[in-house]
């Protein structure tokens, strides 16, 4: 309730010391994902077509939270954790759009990619999604000095597989 309230931003002047916070924070998790990709929160377009301020800001909110998703679940930001990100939060959010997307993200895929993906990212992702804490409520910005696994752990967040520890060693090691 706090946040629609508030009405946080997700927006530099708001997040910048973020890239002051010690290493194992949240906060700085957050400022190494964004800078790695050249990301600003001030890039996002406006949301349009929304019947109420309210519902606008919820799908500001949505917009802007999305790479904080990114670094508390790690998932990349390349077709395979879109897609992921997109099942956890249908898991989440039940909403028709996230599951399309999946789909949609699924057949673009190559092939073996769409493997690893039905086969590590998606089962994980059903698993994520249903055991945290639901991931609109979270007033991000206030547990930017924790520590990056204290809020996983207190939010119940199931960090993303890594492909390199699941696959078995090649023949030259």
């Amino acid at each position: 309730m706090m946040i629609l309230q508030e009405q946080p931003r997700v927006i530099s002047s708001a997040v910048g010391h973020a890239w002051d916070l010690p290493e194992n924070t949240f906060g700085a998790a957050y400022a190494k994902f964004m800078g790695s990709r050249n990301f600003s929160p001030d890039d996002r377009p406006p949301v349009r077509f929304m019947d109420t301020e309210e519902l606008a800001y919820v799908a500001t909110r949505a917009r802007e939270i999305h790479d904080f998703w990114h670094v508390l679940f790690n998932l990349p930001t390349n077709m395979i954790g879109e897609s992921a990100l997109k099942v956890v939060e249908f898991q989440q959010l039940y909403l028709p759009m996230c599951l399309l997307s999946t789909i949609g993200g699924s057949v673009r895929m190559k092939a073996k990619q769409r493997e690893n993906f039905f086969k590590y990212y998606f089962p994980w992702a059903i698993r994520a999604g249903m055991s945290c804490t639901y991931i609109m409520s979270i007033y991000y910005e206030k547990h930017f000095d924790e520590d990056l696994e204290l809020v996983r752990n207190r939010w119940g967040i199931l960090p993303a597989p890594d492909l390199k520890n699941l696959r078995p060693p090649s023949k030259s090691q």
